[in-house]
């Protein structure tokens, strides 16, 4: 089944002596790359061995059963360890398939979370500030970093965006699933009729961009500088440290006003818009291959509608699993792994199912 894997452990070894060679432990970049590849090889060769012998018993007991009559009490042993054995392989072989699956590129990347209110009005500007905070919990939990980029609060402790930067192990892998409409059921506390009221806000998940992964000429940017404004109108500072950069070829602009010092806001920007840039190349390249394939797992359109939180009932559904929850402050309080991993075993029984 898995005879591709016959020379996994010599990959294996040339990784080893590749991680050994000075010259590439003098490069970061290609030294971390190959401690990736060689982590997600040396898994593999380990399950697979595993896999081998489990092989090896079944056929032992195989052969033990076909000439029962010779040693009953032996045969006897063979048939209780035989379903076992079946199940260890079973097991094995669903885990082997999944490591075996084409590896997302970005999964291993920081990535920018881009927060931003949609229908709902102040409403739905709280409840940014809410996921905010059930992702901020979620990260320093893992041992991310958090670091906002960009923010446009309305001043009563709600924002209409928010862009954060978040560096960390294996994040993109883990929030991918995260992008979409998040739609909130609550009754506001300026409603003084009870009433329940709708909102939605679009989350982005965005991989982080490195300089090597995208080249944008000096050219095709034009820089605004202008004076930060705070809530209402507020003046932040007296300075022109607020930056505006639009690229030119696609139109798409990125402000920054979060920090005080011009420099840091102009590389906040760019640092935002290559990652637009380079996601927005990427779902270009992968609506065309859906196309072309008809066979897309989740089509990740960030107009769907993914989740809804509803406050009086205490409920979170997420409508793309059909998984429902009653759990609601434990899951906005940041422990949001019994909404993610669910979400990641579905896609991966998907892309299994496919390639089956």
């Amino acid at each position: 089944m898995f005879e591709n894997l016959d020379d996994i452990s010599e990959k294996r070894e040339t990784l080893e002596m590749q991680l050994s060679d000075p010259e590439v432990v003098g490069n970061q970049q290609q030294y971390q790359k190959l401690v990736r590849e060689h982590s997600h090889v040396a898994r593999l060769d380990e399950l697979y061995k595993e896999y081998q012998a489990v092989c090896r018993d079944i056929e032992e007991n195989t052969e033990i059963l076909h000439h029962e009559a010779d040693d009953p009490e032996l045969a006897e042993l063979a048939r209780n360890e035989s379903e076992e054995l079946g199940e260890r392989k079973s097991k094995l072989e669903e885990k082997i398939r999944l490591l075996l699956l084409p590896r997302d590129p970005n999964d291993e990347k920081n990535i920018l979370l881009e927060i931003r209110a949609g229908t709902g009005g102040d409403e739905a500007a709280l409840f940014v500030a809410d996921l905010f905070r059930m992702y901020s919990r979620y990260a320093e939990g893992r041992g991310w970093k958090i670091e906002v980029m960009s923010s446009n609060p309305i001043g009563i402790g709600g924002f209409k965006e928010i862009i954060a930067l978040i560096k960390g192990e294996q994040v993109y892998s883990r929030l991918k699933y995260e992008s979409g409409v998040h739609r909130v059921q609550r009754v506001p506390e300026t409603e003084t009729q009870g009433r329940i009221h709708t909102s939605a806000v679009t989350v982005a998940i965005i991989p982080e961009a490195e300089e090597v992964d995208l080249h944008i000429e000096p050219g095709e940017l034009k820089f605004d500088v202008y004076r930060s404004s705070g809530p209402g109108g507020q003046s932040v500072n007296t300075t022109d440290s607020a930056v505006r950069i639009t690229h030119l070829p696609t139109g798409l602009v990125v402000t920054c006003q979060d920090e005080k010092s011009q420099h840091k806001n102009k590389a906040k920007a760019l640092q935002v818009l290559r990652a637009r840039l380079l996601d927005q190349i990427q779902q270009e390249q992968h609506d065309k291959i859906s196309e072309e394939r008809k066979s897309q797992v989740g089509s990740g359109d960030r107009s769907e509608r993914i989740r809804t939180y509803n406050f009086p009932q205490g409920r979170i559904t997420d409508h793309r699993i059909n998984l429902t929850l009653y759990k609601l402050e434990q899951i906005l309080a940041g422990n949001l792994d019994e909404v993610i991993l669910p979400l990641i075993t579905h896609y991966q029984t998907e892309a299994l199912n496919l390639l089956q």
